[in-house]
Parts: C-alpha cells; structure tokens; sequence
C-alpha cells in the first residue's frame, strides 16, 4: 500500500500553497498502475490535438480504417465515465509509447514507462495504428502508423508477484512477471493530476500545453458521473470510478461534492487518484493511493478482495481526509 495527501491551502493573495504528505511511498517498488495509465494518455493527447489547427475534440476521426467514427468528445467521456478501454486505445495509436513517454519526461515526470494498450490482443506491438480526421468540408487528415522502440523489460522491486497466474485457462507455478507492463508509479500519476488542477504551481515547460476550452472539457469529464455521461445508473453507479469515499456505496454522490479523478482495478490491484473538493463546506485535496488485494497470490484468476477489503478501505480512506479537512475548516472559522 501506498498513499500521497495533498493539502491545499489559498493565501488572499490568489497563491495556492500545495504540501505533500507520504505513507510508503517508493516508485521503486512496482505496483500495476491499471487504468490510472488513462488519465496521462487522455490529456497527452489533447495537448497533441491542441496543436492540430484544422480539427478539434469533434472532428469525427477512424482507427486503422475502421468504419465506426470516433471523436475525441466522446471518447474522453467514456474514459472517465467508465473508464474505456477502446477509447483509452484509440489515443494510444494516435501517439504511440515513444512519444507519450518522451512528453512525460519532459515535464519533469521521470517516472514512467507506458509499455502497452489495455485489453486487447497484441496490447505491446511497436506499431500503431494509422488515425484518418474527417473534415466537414471533406479533406481527410491522416496520421500515419509510426514504428514504437522495443519494450525495454522493468527493473524494479517486487516486479515479480504471488505464487502463480492463470493464463490460457492454465495454472502456471511460478511467479507472475510485470516486466513489460506499464509502469505509472503514484509520486508519477500524482504529479499529473497536480498539473491539471493547479498549472500556475508549475513553470510552463512542467505543465500540459491544452486550450482554455480543452482543459474545461477535461475537466467536466473528470468529475462526470456515468447517470450524467448517459450510461444506465444501476450498473454503471455514482461510486462506479469514484473509489475514495464512495466505492462502497451505489448511493447518489451529494451534489456539493466534485471528485476530479482517474481510479485502476486489475491484477488485485486498486489505484484512485484525485482532487476533492466540496462548493459547500470549501474542502478540498488531493489523494492517491494503491494497494493489493490477492489473498490466494494467484494473478489472472478474477478472485481478488476487491468489495471485501480494497473498496471499502479506499473509500473509507477518502471519507477519513475529508472529515480532516472539515475540521480543520471548521476549527480555524471560530
């Protein structure tokens, strides 16, 4: 387990002071990043889109001349919302691992290796997939497929993990091997969510190159709920991708409280990155956390602690940092 806290304090002055609070934290101590590995693809690659003067976030485009037309709106929605696969993917072929690892670097955020696509067959091939824009005038904006470099293997603590995984419907004894998978430690996906909340804290070479409007739309889909982004509210519940605070509940989240956020589940392992904040009672915060929950330590086999042990104590963890942050609000009123 690993856990960051931010707290955020805001001078009269307009400066938003901005101190980090750490529990185990070591990036060197590997731990599956899951979905989180979304949230700097998503805002990568509106930046990418950002400097694209002939389309923006609408402008229909295809994958590798598939005929079902995608937008950037869209998909964003349903990576937040829902936490998409697909759309996550399609982002990915638009830039490919060497570049979203190579802009990452370049904002200070060290870090990281993006290694792979999620959930689909091939999920580490170094070739992308061409993206075609299609203009409303007609013209067609290709961007051609681009060969990745070769996955350079992770070396990092506890890249091995458990007695055994399942794959191919086969039982394997030995330990599972993380090597080449994505590498998105917490200090890493912390720091992201810190450029897109508070870009003024960083230089400008640090922060995400996004139009006024683009970082609105990420925004709004950040703290977006799936009743909202037009997805069936008894499967896909408020506390669906809101994992601190509420996911351990199918209760509505109060209106008052906007939970900006990108959470990962996969291989036992949770992660919930996010900046709270409640209009009402002015609390606000940044969390990130991760932990495993795999009793058996057997990878692949779908039996993990998730709604027994891992749920309920990240959103027991976010309620524990608001009530925190009430009190201190309310004892400093008086």
């Amino acid at each position: 387990m690993q856990i960051i806290y931010t707290a955020i304090k805001r001078k009269s002055n307009g400066k938003i002071i901005l101190k980090d609070y750490k529990y185990n934290v070591d990036a060197s101590n590997y731990f599956y990043p899951a979905s989180t590995v979304k949230l700097p693809i998503a805002v990568l690659a509106l930046e990418k889109l950002n400097k694209m003067k002939e389309v923006d976030v609408n402008t229909v485009f295809t994958v590798d001349n598939d005929t079902t037309k995608l937008s950037f709106s869209d998909d964003l929605r349903k990576i937040f919302a829902v936490s998409s696969n697909e759309a996550s993917n399609d982002f990915y072929e638009f830039m490919g691992r060497d570049y979203i690892n190579t802009k990452l670097k370049e904002k200070g955020l060290k870090q990281v290796q993006i290694n792979h696509r999620l959930s689909t067959p091939n999920s580490g091939a170094s070739q992308t997939k061409k993206i075609t824009f299609y203009k409303k005038d007609g013209e067609q904006i290709t961007i051609p497929s681009v060969g990745d470099s070769k996955i350079e293997p992770l070396k990092l603590n506890k890249i091995v993990k458990g007695k055994g995984y399942i794959e191919n419907d086969k039982l394997i004894n030995s330990p599972m091997d993380f090597s080449r998978k994505n590498y998105l430690p917490l200090e890493t996906l912390h720091g992201i969510m810190k450029r897109i909340i508070f870009p003024n804290n960083f230089s400008s070479k640090e922060r995400f190159d996004l139009s006024k409007e683009n970082r609105e739309l990420l925004l709004y889909d950040m703290q977006n709920l799936p009743r909202n982004a037009g997805y069936n509210p008894k499967e896909f519940y408020d506390g669906y991708c809101k994992f601190f605070m509420f996911g351990d509940t199918k209760d509505p989240i109060p209106s008052s409280i906007k939970i900006y956020n990108k959470v990962g589940d996969a291989y036992g392992t949770l992660v919930d990155c996010a900046y709270i904040i409640d209009e009402v009672n002015h609390v606000e915060f940044i969390l990130s956390a991760t932990l495993l929950v795999n009793e058996d330590q057997i990878f692949n086999d779908g039996i993990y602690e998730y709604d027994k042990v891992g749920l309920p104590f990240l959103a027991q963890l976010g309620r524990a940092f608001y009530d925190l942050n009430l009190k201190e609000k309310n004892k400093n009123r008086f």
